[in-house]
C-alpha cells in the first residue's frame, strides 16, 4: 500500500494512536518501537479494542486474511509520510519553531495571540519530535487556518527531518543555547542544527521572524526573508519592546516599528523572569505580521497563564516558589539566575538540580553555576545530583544525592519565609518539591 492509498484510508478513519492502551474507536493504531517495546505486538489487541486498522512492519505479526493489517517497511516513516501528505493536501499555513530556551513558553503565546483572529492548531505540551510532530500535523482539519508546529532536537538532522515532514511557511528560532551538548558535540552544533530551520526557509523563499538582536541568530540569517524584533534600535524593526520591571511578573511595553510606528502598549503578564520579554515580543511580532488587532495581542500575552513548570510562581502557606522546573541547560539557568538576583524580596533561596546532556563540558558548566551563586550570595542553596556533588563550592551550600534527600531534609525542617527559585533538569524530579514547600 502506498501513502496516497493510506492517505484515502486516514480521511474516513482520521484519529490516529501509538498507544495500545487508548484506542479510540475506528482510530488507526500505529505500532511504533521503542527501546523497550514492540508495537507490532500489540497491533492485534488494538484491533480488538475497536481500531480501525493496525499499521505495522514486522510480517509475523501480519495475518493475510484480515485486511485491517496494513503491513509496511517502517511504521515510523509512514507515520511521518502520512502527516506531510495530510499537511500538503490541507495547505494550512504552517509556522514552525524551534530553539534551545523558550520555544515551548514562546509556542504557547503566539498561539494565544493568533487565536484572537485565527483558528489555530499547535503543539501540545512537548510534542516537538519526531512522532510528535506528525502526530500534530494529523490533527489538522479543514477549519485550521494557522498551525504553530514546535520542533525540538537534542541530536545534528533532526530539524532538518521535522522541517521536511512540517513543510513550514513562516518559521521562527527563538536562541541558541548550550543544551544536549553530548548529542550536539558542541555549541556550535546547537547553532548548526537549529539553523537547519532557516536552511528550509531558504531554500524554500520562505518567511523567517528574528530577534534582531542574538548575534548568532544574525550570523546565520544571510539570504533569508527576514521580519525583525527586537529590544535594541534596529532599522526596519516591526516589533520594538522594552523592559518595565519584573517584579517578580514580566511588564514591559511594546509598539509597532516600520513601515507604520504606533504608540507603545504596555503589558503586564503572568509569566515570571526578564527572559521571557524575547518570547512575549516574538508573540507580538508575529501577531502584528497576520495583522492581529493590537488590543488583541496586548489582551492574549495578559492572559497566558502558564502551567507547565516554565516561569510559574506559586505561592504556598510558608514560602514564595519561582517554579521553573521542566527543564535546565547552562544558558537557561544563568538567565533564571540573573533574573532571580534582581528580584527585591529579602530572603531567597535556591534549590538547583543537575543540568543533563552536557558531556564533556558538564563539569565547567556546573562549576560556572557555582561561581555564579557564589557571585550573588543568595541566603539559602541547595544543589541535587552527582554533578553538582562534583563541584569545589562553599560549605554553606546544601548537597543532596537525589529529591528524595532533598524531600526528607523538608520533612525534617521544612523552609520558611523564602522566595525559592527552583530549577534543573526534567530528570531531577524537582517538580517533587513544590508541594512541600
Amino acid at each position: 500500500m502506498n501513502i496516497k492509498e493510506l492517505y484515502n484510508i486516514f480521511l474516513q478513519h482520521p484519529i490516529i494512536t501509538t498507544d495500545s492502551r487508548d484506542v479510540p474507536k475506528d482510530s488507526i493504531f500505529f505500532a511504533l518501537k521503542g527501546d523497550n517495546f514492540n508495537g507490532n505486538a500489540y497491533a492485534k489487541a488494538a484491533l480488538e479494542k475497536g481500531a480501525a486498522y493496525a499499521v505495522i512492519d514486522e510480517p509475523e505479526f501480519d495475518e493475510p486474511d484480515n485486511d485491517r493489517f496494513i503491513l509496511t517497511d517502517n511504521v515510523l516513516t509512514t507515520l511521518q509520510q502520512l502527516a506531510k501528505q495530510h499537511r500538503t493536501s490541507l495547505g494550512t499555513t504552517i509556522i514552525g519553531i524551534t530553539g534551545t530556551n523558550g520555544k515551548t513558553t514562546t509556542k504557547e503565546l503566539i498561539a494565544n495571540v493568533l487565536k484572537k483572529k485565527y483558528h489555530v492548531l499547535y503543539t501540545q505540551g512537548n510534542l516537538n519530535n519526531h512522532i510528535g510532530v506528525p502526530k500534530t500535523l494529523l490533527q489538522l482539519n479543514k477549519d485550521h487556518q494557522i498551525a504553530v508546529i514546535e520542533m525540538g532536537a537534542n541530536h545534528p538532522g533532526e530539524i532538518k527531518t521535522l522541517t521536511e515532514i512540517a513543510q513550514p511557511d513562516y518559521g521562527i528560532i527563538t536562541n541558541v543555547g548550550k543544551a544536549h551538548l553530548l548529542g550536539f558535540g558542541s555549541f556550535e552544533g546547537v547553532i548548526q542544527t537549529k539553523g537547519e530551520l532557516y536552511d528550509f526557509l531558504r531554500k524554500n523563499n520562505k518567511t523567517t521572524f528574528i530577534n534582531q538582536d542574538n548575534p548568532y541568530l544574525q550570523a546565520i540569517s544571510t539570504g533569508l526573508q527576514l521580519v525583525t524584533y527586537g529590544q535594541k534600535e534596529h532599522d526596519d524593526l516591526l516589533v520594538k519592546g522594552e523592559l518595565i520591571e519584573c517584579n517578580p511578573f514580566l511588564k514591559f511595553q511594546w509598539s509597532k516599528g516600520s513601515p507604520q510606528p504606533s504608540k507603545p502598549s504596555t503589558v503586564q503578564t503572568q509569566l515570571i523572569g526578564s527572559y521571557n520579554l524575547d518570547n512575549a515580543l516574538a508573540a507580538a511580532c508575529i501577531g502584528t505580521y497576520f495583522a492581529v488587532p493590537e488590543e488583541d495581542i496586548n489582551a492574549a500575552l495578559e492572559q497566558y497563564i502558564p502551567s507547565n513548570n516554565r516561569s510559574q510562581l506559586t505561592i504556598t502557606e510558608e514560602n514564595r516558589l519561582v517554579v521553573d522546573a521542566y527543564n535546565a541547560n547552562p544558558t537557561s539557568m544563568k538567565a533564571a539566575l540573573d533574573n532571580f538576583k534582581l528580584l527585591p524580596d529579602e530572603h531567597k533561596m535556591c534549590i538547583l538540580g543537575d543540568m543533563k546532556e552536557l558531556g564533556e563540558s558538564s563539569a565547567e558548566e556546573h562549576q560556572n553555576t557555582i561561581d555564579t551563586l557564589c557571585k550573588y550570595g543568595f541566603e539559602e542553596v541547595w544543589l541535587v545530583g552527582e554533578e553538582f556533588a562534583k563541584t569545589k563550592h562553599p560549605e554553606t551550600f546544601k548537597m543532596f544525592a537525589d529529591v528524595n534527600e532533598a524531600k526528607e531534609t523538608i520533612n525534617t525542617k521544612k523552609p520558611r519565609g523564602f522566595t525559592i527559585l527552583i530549577k534543573g533538569s526534567n530528570s531531577t524530579n524537582l517538580v517533587k518539591l513544590t508541594e512541600l514547600l
